[in-house]
């Protein structure tokens, strides 16, 4: 198996908000939200996880990125949401791979489906999530980021 299970505690967070035209330019909703998070140094003891997880909300057909907020955080303008947590089955793969993304991606949906122990927990504010695991600097030097995907998934 090369999938992790994994258990993300409930946050609270900064959303974008819906984006049905998927804009990551400068100008656009996750551009500017890509922006805003970009600026922020969590302290230490906040910067251990990941905090940043982009989604397509099923039901109002567009991506939203959240930002786990700590305190003291200025959320700006931004509507603060509330995550539940629970567990997710992730991989990592190359961000912008998107052959090797749908072939893992398939393969983790298929394992969790033949599995007696996991199900799918697809519900509101619970849908798969990417995160970019590679820390900056690398991606600089490199030249490529990997991208963590996370599918929610339930005991049975």
């Amino acid at each position: 198996m090369n999938f992790r299970i994994v258990y993300l505690p409930p946050f609270s967070a900064v959303s974008s908000g819906v984006d049905t035209e998927f804009d990551f330019s400068e100008n656009g909703v996750l551009g500017k939200f890509n922006e805003y998070f970009s600026k922020i140094t969590p302290p230490d003891r906040y910067s251990f996880m990941p905090r940043d997880f982009l989604f397509f909300d099923e039901e109002k057909q567009g991506m939203v990125w959240w930002y786990a907020i700590f305190e003291g955080l200025d959320t700006e303008n931004y509507e603060v949401v509330d995550f539940d947590g629970g567990y997710y089955l992730t991989f990592a793969y190359v961000d912008g791979d998107d052959t090797e993304h749908d072939k893992l991606y398939n393969e983790a949906l298929e394992y969790i489906r033949s599995s007696e122990v996991f199900e799918l927990d697809v519900r509101e504010n619970h849908y798969s999530m990417g995160h970019i695991i590679t820390p900056q600097e690398v991606i600089n030097k490199q030249g490529w980021a990997q991208m963590e995907v996370f599918i929610p998934i339930k005991l049975k």
